[in-house]
């Protein structure tokens, strides 16, 4: 099969918007595939730290993300033959991975990866430039957002169930400067697609949210068959 007849959904959104959830959930829902792109760039930052590459070494970091032998299995993210969804979730990787984020050789070097996660039946693909930039052509397209509040709210929760410190001040600073960081770059800005859904999580639930994309992606099937 053609890549480009390989249905995609593309959700996109902000940190703790609930687009990992959303699109996971989908997927399974679907029988589709999942890629969680920001997963790649985590995984890119953790491999940095422990081959204590400096941020400053673009090239470097380019190589890294070359290099990742990754895979998703159910909710876990695995790099190579190592479990490291726990890895992956800590806050000082997280901030690496938005920094690094933010550099042309690294975005471009994640880009034949990304494209290789397109295969039958389908795709449901979550991160801030799925839809601008890698599947821009997607059937369905999504952003998702939700206010700072709640979304340092469930970072919290999250973190605190997962065992990891966390103090809602520092994760509502951080946020807002993720935000002001994603928003504002040169290369592949967060921002809605052209054509995409918005969707405010604020006061819904993630079953509330799986429910109206699988609407939105019945609606959108049902017009282009």
């Amino acid at each position: 099969m053609i890549a480009n007849n390989i249905p995609v959904i593309t959700i996109d959104g902000p940190t703790a918007s609930g687009k990992g959830t959303v699109a996971h959930r989908v997927a399974e829902w679907l029988g589709f595939h999942y890629l969680d792109s920001g997963a790649l760039y985590r995984l890119t930052a953790l491999s940095a730290l422990r081959h204590q590459t400096l941020l400053t070494d673009e090239h470097a970091l380019a190589k890294l993300a070359e290099k990742l032998t990754c895979n998703f299995k159910g909710d876990e993210v695995w790099l190579a033959n190592e479990n490291v969804t726990a890895a992956i979730r800590a806050e000082e990787v997280g901030n690496l991975a938005s920094r690094i984020a933010a550099l042309p050789a690294v975005r471009h070097a994640l880009v034949g990866l990304q494209f290789g996660f397109r295969r039958p039946p389908g795709l449901v693909a979550d991160g801030r430039d799925m839809g601008t930039v890698i599947f821009p052509h997607a059937p369905l397209k999504v952003f998702l957002t939700a206010s700072v509040e709640t979304r340092a709210e469930r970072r919290y929760k999250q973190l605190i169930g997962k065992g990891f410190p966390a103090n809602m001040e520092d994760l509502l600073k951080d946020l807002r400067e993720r935000d002001a960081r994603d928003s504002n770059r040169a290369i592949a800005p967060l921002k809605p697609a052209e054509g995409a859904y918005i969707l405010d999580t604020s006061s819904m639930t993630a079953d509330q949210a799986v429910e109206q994309v699988l609407r939105w992606h019945a609606a959108v099937k049902k017009q282009t068959s």
